[in-house]
């Protein structure tokens, strides 16, 4: 039978295919851990559910040597880089751990790492509390130790600068995600980075009648068009980012310039809870409570919400209150 590389109508439909089966198993696992353990252990153990059923379809698949079940539905196989050979186990093996294992473990580091930068007494007691329920033995547990224990080396002033490079770092891969997507519709290879990386492609069984390469031309538009798109959001955020920064510095310098009026404002002056100081420049979120306008503007660079009650709300919203003592 005739081999041709996969266009992308069909890896999409193999994936999409792969997804509602993985999905399936994961229901099901979940239902029966939560009958036989009941409902609270399966929250604490919601994420490690879904990972061994990612993991356990993907060994009886890939890592196995077979086809997956969406792989069977468009008729593709798996090849190397020669397009000669099946890939190796080594390869099947990197693939199965970027594409179920790796993304599980980035986003507990990061979710870890961003309470224990934002962390004081409250979210240790929390910490605390779920480590006491998830278990000492537990991946989780042992990531939050030896985050508390690196993050504990750094100084207030390092903490502050390192929070907002951890919101950096996750606006950055769903960026990266979007740019492999449009590059996949232009080229037609590596739907997924875990594939790109262990370097395995697709061929097909060619049939009678083929219009290949009208697919592939519109994908490459829309692929161009995903680009365009891609360029004008980080320009986007790239100007929000400039924005935020002058008017810092702009505020920085009216607190400074006003300092010693404020001051001499009297010795009762309530304290912003943020910096622990006497709130200058007072501004008030949506639900009511009152921040220093440094403070809470930095604050909202990571976290769009009120510090105190946690309710949601955007940066522009934020009322700055003049002739306010």
């Amino acid at each position: 039978m005739p081999l041709a590389p996969a266009n992308q109508s069909q890896l999409i439909r193999s994936s999409q295919k792969d997804e509602y089966y993985q999905t399936f198993l994961r229901n099901n696992a979940n239902e029966a851990f939560q009958t036989l353990a009941g409902s609270k252990r399966w929250l604490d153990w919601r994420r490690e559910i879904e990972l061994l059923s990612d993991l356990a379809y993907y060994g009886l698949t890939t890592f196995s040597g077979y086809q997956t079940l969406g792989e069977e539905y468009v008729s593709i196989v798996q090849v190397d880089p020669t397009k000669h050979k099946i890939p190796s186990g080594a390869r099947r093996g990197l693939f199965v751990l970027c594409h179920a294992f790796f993304p599980y473990l980035l986003d507990k580091v990061l979710v870890c790492l961003e309470n224990e930068l934002e962390g004081g007494q409250e979210s240790r007691s929390g910490v605390s509390r779920r480590q006491a329920a998830s278990g000492l033995w537990s991946l989780e547990s042992w990531l939050r130790m030896w985050m508390q224990r690196a993050v504990g080396l750094l100084s207030e002033p390092q903490r502050r600068a390192c929070l907002p490079a951890v919101f950096v770092l996750q606006q950055g891969l769903t960026l990266l995600h979007r740019l492999h997507v449009a590059l996949f519709y232009i080229s037609g290879s590596f739907y997924h980075l875990s594939k790109r990386v262990a370097g395995i492609s697709y061929l097909r069984v060619m049939g009678l009648h083929s219009d290949d390469g009208t697919i592939r031309s519109s994908y490459r538009l829309l692929g161009a068009v995903s680009l365009l798109q891609l360029l004008i959001t980080v320009c986007l955020q790239l100007n929000n980012f400039r924005q935020r920064q002058r008017a810092r510095q702009e505020w920085t310098l009216y607190r400074n310039l006003s300092l010693q009026h404020t001051q001499s404002s009297g010795p009762r002056a309530v304290r912003c809870i943020l910096c622990l100081e006497e709130r200058r420049h007072s501004t008030s979120t949506p639900c009511g409570h009152l921040f220093c306008w440094e403070c809470i503007t930095e604050w909202c660079n990571t976290k769009a919400e009120c510090p105190l009650c946690r309710e949601k709300f955007q940066p522009h919203r934020l009322v700055y209150l003049r002739n306010y003592s």
